[in-house]
């Protein structure tokens, strides 16, 4: 039986200013119908460029395919996508070969209603009329399990959550009933209930319509719970393919151990994660050499026994925040959403503190109460004794320095036309910490040593770096005045799970040489569980439970917490 989709010997190069970059290097993959293919990686590896080519989505120029075919079989008829001209494309796209992408919010037109855009394509490909089509989509809706399909019709983006857009974009995808479905990373972003949910559908969406899917992932989790076949790219080249059995109980390549290795859940508090150099080591030429590793023999970040805190640095007593969700013409608040609703807990000196629930429920909003970027309804927030809810501008300016915030998006947290050296030193100059330029950029060049980076990178910009380096960057300028009190929001959730590996251990070695306190908020419990000393669970804006790390995430009592630990992919 023919592949659905051959993709044979494919390069890749771009070129820009001159110099050629080698994106893919002769990939070679085969879907079949009715089956799922997951290609797995870290940034980098070529998988989305991969995607990308099979719709001829890649800019030409810089893109330049120097080698291979793309064969997409239907029926008896077979075509070399890269071969096909724009209009033959045209009729392929969304009709035939239909993708889903990773960020819904970039994908779906903020101006139009989400069931204006899925009948768009609906009449674009099938010739229906309006009526029709708009039946069809509300149809569609239903079938990807939209809560009151009718009243989604005529939303817009900005007003349903992450997972409704997600499936608002998998009901476009499946419009046309497409016979190849390429789903470049589509639960990333998403809480894990949610994407469980989603994970589900588009494996029931599969077997129902007997489709060949491609699943692009760096998250093995996922990929254990869906995948048929699996194949693993390293640096534009296929390094290893296999069952989902095979790779999962006999993986070969040390790359593939590596990322089976690196995931927090697999180890206890104290230990550190191994990241892909514990496994393998390449060579100038590129050439692969593997190292004995054994994960049994992950020795602990600290040998002493840390004493239970005693003293309290935080005390957050009967919090409430509400935002205004509906106002009069001339700004009189008629609807209000409470985000946060009258919570009241304990932080220790020296405690990592978790805070996990999904998007929504109030987590970010108690993080940035605590850091002064959000002013609280009611309730008081006590940081040594004062509370910093009334503390007046001055009484702020001495909290600021102790009280300091690392946001999930590295990207935008960063200014892009200021060198990165520049943004570490702002709050040293900010708070006068040290007299002189020449010593703040030693102390900025310290830093940067500190979080595994080169005091050469002081004077680059950060489009210059990867995303896992730009985490480093963010946290040494959070570090930069010596806080005693460190808030993480989703720092390492858009991180690959080697680099989320080196961000852990990292921020494990700066705490016992800072020896900061830190809130760890995230959606993901099995990270959490490796980080924090103790866990609240937050619901709807309260916190429905607490307790000792270890002990909630082996016998949760709340049936919510027992569901978010139960949508966790377990490998």
């Amino acid at each position: 039986m023919k592949p659905l989709l051959s993709i044979q010997h494919l390069s890749v190069e771009f070129i820009q200013d001159g110099a050629a970059t080698q994106a893919l290097h002769d990939v070679s993959i085969d879907v079949c119908k009715g089956e799922l293919v997951a290609i797995v990686g870290e940034s980098g590896s070529g998988k989305s460029v991969t995607s990308l080519s099979v719709l001829q989505l890649l800019p030409t120029p810089p893109a330049v395919f120097t080698s291979g075919k793309i064969v997409f079989t239907e029926g008896d008829a077979t075509i070399d996508l890269l071969k096909c001209s724009e209009d033959e494309l045209e009729n392929i796209r969304g009709n035939k070969i239909a993708m889903i992408f990773q960020e819904p919010m970039t994908s779906l037109n903020p101006v139009h209603t989400c069931g204006n855009q899925v009948k768009e394509a609906i009449k674009l490909h099938k010739n229906l009329t309006e009526e029709a089509a708009k039946k069809e989509t509300i149809g569609l809706f239903r079938q990807v399990k939209l809560p009151d399909p009718e009243g989604i019709f005529t939303k817009y983006p900005h007003e349903i959550s992450g997972g409704q857009k997600q499936r608002v974009m998998i009901a476009m995808a499946m419009s046309c009933s497409p016979t190849l479905l390429i789903c470049d990373e589509p639960t990333t972003a998403l809480d894990v209930t949610v994407q469980k949910s989603v994970l589900e559908l588009i494996k029931q969406l599969q077997l129902q319509n007997n489709m060949g899917v491609i699943f692009i992932s760096h998250d093995l989790g996922v990929i254990s719970e869906i995948a048929d076949r699996i194949v693993v790219m390293y640096k534009g080249r296929v390094v290893e393919r296999g069952t989902r059995k095979q790779i999962f109980n006999n993986a070969q390549h040390p790359y593939t151990k590596a990322l089976l290795a690196c995931r927090p859940a697999l180890y206890e508090k104290q230990q550190r994660l191994p990241v892909v150099s514990d496994f393998m080591e390449v060579d100038a030429e590129g050439n692969i050499f593997e190292k004995q590793f054994n994960i049994r023999g992950v020795p602990a970040i600290s040998e002493q026994h840390q004493p239970k805190p005693e003293k309290k640095i935080l005390d957050i007593r009967d919090l409430t925040v509400r935002f205004a969700t509906k106002k009069t013409f001339l700004g009189k608040v008629l609807k209000y959403n409470t985000a946060v609703n009258n919570i009241s807990c304990s932080v220790f000196e020296g405690e990592t503190i978790g805070l996990v629930g999904e998007s929504g429920c109030g987590k970010t909003t108690v993080g940035r109460s605590i850091a002064g970027l959000i002013k609280p309804d009611e309730g008081k927030i006590f940081f040594d004794g004062t509370d910093i809810v009334t503390a007046s501008k001055s009484q702020w300016n001495a909290f600021r320095k102790d009280i300091q915030i690392i946001f999930q998006d590295p990207y935008s947290s960063l200014h892009p036309r200021k060198k990165i050296g520049d943004a570490i030193a702002e709050p040293l100059r900010v708070h006068n910490i040290y007299p002189t330029k020449a010593i703040r950029k030693e102390k900025v060049i310290e830093l940067l040593e500190k979080v595994n980076l080169k005091p050469e990178h002081y004077h680059r910009y950060p489009h210059e770096f990867s995303g896992g380096q730009r985490q480093r960057i963010v946290i040494a300028r959070a570090l930069a005045l010596q806080p005693r009190f460190i808030i993480c929001d989703e720092s390492v959730s858009a991180l690959d799970v080697s680099v989320q590996a080196q961000v852990l251990n990292l921020l494990n070695d700066l705490k016992k040489d800072f020896g900061f306190t830190a809130i760890f908020i995230s959606h993901d419990l099995s990270v959490v569980k490796y980080t924090s000393d103790r866990i609240f669970v937050m619901h709807k804006g309260s916190i429905i439970e607490e307790g000792n790390a270890e002990d909630l995430y082996n016998h949760p009592q709340q049936a919510y917490t027992q569901q978010l630990i139960s949508a966790i992919p377990k490998v």
